[in-house]
């Protein structure tokens, strides 16, 4: 098993935790790398806690485990990888214990919405479009933290997933939906920063979506978390 890697760019920037499968490719892995890395943060690959780091951030990846939301998986639903399920979601529960700075993508948006006690739909159709960087428009909420960073209320996507939120999770606002209803982005009150989006903002940084990276690092630059534990051990390691 490899280890996963760090960036090591530098001491002075926030370190943000940064997680994968251990068989995620690096071509999987090096958008978020560098939608990190340009807004200076320094991505830390898969800890098993945050101690010393200063965000989350929880990437796309591969469908999650039903169970983790009550459920039995359906033939569409491809095989979970359960040690990253529990390792984010134990990440998770302490990144809201401390209030450290969480952004969330696609994969991770469900993921957050599981591990609060949500439900997933394990299969939807006509959002899974890998090949295109537009797909379709989001509304996204007025007085949302989302439309504070966007300064849109509509707002066209990308869009490669095929599952989606389906009962949300308490505590949970829904901040942007899709034409058809399909939960497109989460936000956690009363959090220094909790943003949860279904699309592929790493993908499209040369534009708009750059904003929610820079958001994210505005959020842990301001952060004042109570500390963790002493030392950092990776997945893997």
């Amino acid at each position: 098993m490899s280890k996963p890697r760090d960036s090591n760019r530098g001491s002075h920037m926030p370190r943000v935790a940064l997680s994968f499968g251990t068989d995620t490719p690096d071509g999987k892995r090096d958008p978020y790398r560098k939608a990190l890395q340009a807004v200076n943060l320094d991505p830390v690959e898969s800890p098993l806690v945050l101690a010393g780091l200063d965000g989350l951030l929880l990437a796309g990846g591969r469908d999650i485990d039903p169970e983790l939301y009550g459920a039995v998986a359906q033939p569409e639903t491809r095989e979970p990888d359960r040690e990253r399920d529990r390792r984010e979601a134990a990440l998770l529960s302490e990144a809201l214990e401390r209030d450290i700075p969480v952004l969330a993508i696609c994969r991770g948006l469900q993921l957050t919405n599981a591990a609060l006690g949500g439900t997933l739909i394990q299969h939807i159709e006509g959002h899974r479009r890998p090949d295109r960087q537009v797909v379709h428009a989001i509304r996204i909420g007025a007085g949302s933290r989302l439309r504070s960073i966007l300064a849109v209320d509509e707002y066209v996507v990308n869009s490669r997933h095929h599952q989606c939120v389906d009962r949300v999770a308490s505590g949970l606002a829904v901040t942007a939906r899709a034409p058809d209803n399909v939960v497109e982005a989460l936000e956690l009150p009363g959090k220094r920063f909790v943003l949860a989006v279904q699309w592929h903002p790493e993908e499209r940084t040369d534009g708009p979506d750059a904003r929610l990276f820079a958001a994210f690092r505005d959020a842990v630059g301001s952060a004042t978390p109570q500390p963790g534990p002493s030392a950092p051990p990776r997945a893997g390691s």
